[in-house]
């Protein structure tokens, strides 16, 4: 039986180093110390359609979406700071979505939750 989406995404972000979820503005919401890197939504904001929002670094944005734009799109509100959306319908990288993830949560967490996932601490 396939996996939801939302328990893959929080299964990729719990592994982690100080990381949390909490609900905003109705989505489930993750922060890597004080700063959040990605969020979920059910399809509300996206034709019904379920994705992540992520924080990308510049340019990564335009990147992904002129690659795949049935895949990534710019995301209502957080879009024009450079964050980006990836549709989780279909067949998923999920490995994609883990490293998106993954260079998300590095534009924001602390110093010391970094040494911990580079094997550094």
């Amino acid at each position: 039986m396939a996996r939801e989406p939302l328990d893959r995404l929080r299964t990729i972000i719990e592994s982690l180093p100080e990381t949390s979820e909490k609900l905003s503005h109705g989505a489930p919401t993750w922060w890597g110390g004080k700063k959040t890197f990605a969020c979920y939504h059910s399809g509300g904001y996206d034709e019904g359609r379920r994705a992540v929002w992520i924080k990308a670094h510049d340019g990564a944005q335009e990147a992904l979406i002129s690659a795949d734009a049935k895949r990534f799109y710019r995301p209502k509100y957080l879009g024009p700071s450079g964050w980006v959306g990836m549709r989780l319908e279909g067949k998923v990288d999920w490995e994609e979505v883990r490293t998106l993830l993954v260079d998300g949560y590095r534009m924001v967490a602390p110093k010391r939750a970094l040494k911990v996932l580079d094997g550094e601490a």
